[in-house]
């Protein structure tokens, strides 16, 4: 088989993978353009993608102002000290950093609240607060070693 009747083949296939596609986002056809009878044409809310955020704007939205610690490839991380308590901020460029992290940390134990390519380590009790202006999910992280004994 020639190597032009392969590419023909493949621009052929690809087109009809995608043509389903392409015609599966029109939203009604021909209907558009005569006028609604009797129905409301609402829309759908919109769906945005939200880039996963900045140490900075995390920092904020918590209500500190962060010191950078760490600027590496794979993370950057950002302290906060307050009355409260201090607490780090870690960002990742990508989802599989932040996972391989997780599952470091996941030897030491604890509990973090983890969005979108960020983490924050701070204590418990700081955690839904932050999770109610940030969002994210609260993870509980089980240590290496033996289990407490019960009392």
């Amino acid at each position: 088989m020639s190597a032009a009747r392969l590419l023909r083949g493949g621009a052929l296939v690809g087109s009809l993978l995608i043509l389903p596609l392409a015609s599966a986002c029109g939203d009604g056809g021909e209907d558009d353009a005569a006028p609604q009878r009797g129905r409301s044409k609402t829309s759908a809310p919109e769906i945005v993608a939200v880039a996963p955020a900045r140490v900075e704007v995390i920092a904020n939205l918590t209500g500190c102002k962060v010191k950078i610690r760490t600027e590496a490839e794979e993370l950057r991380v950002g302290v906060c000290q307050t009355r409260e308590a201090d607490y780090a901020i870690t960002t990742f460029p990508e989802e599989r950093y932040k996972e391989t992290w997780l599952e470091t940390a996941g030897m030491y134990g604890g509990t973090y609240l983890v969005g979108s390519r960020w983490v924050v380590s701070a204590p418990e009790e700081m955690l839904e607060p932050f999770q109610a202006k940030l969002g994210g999910t609260i993870r509980q992280l089980r240590g290496m070693g033996p289990a407490p004994s019960p009392s």
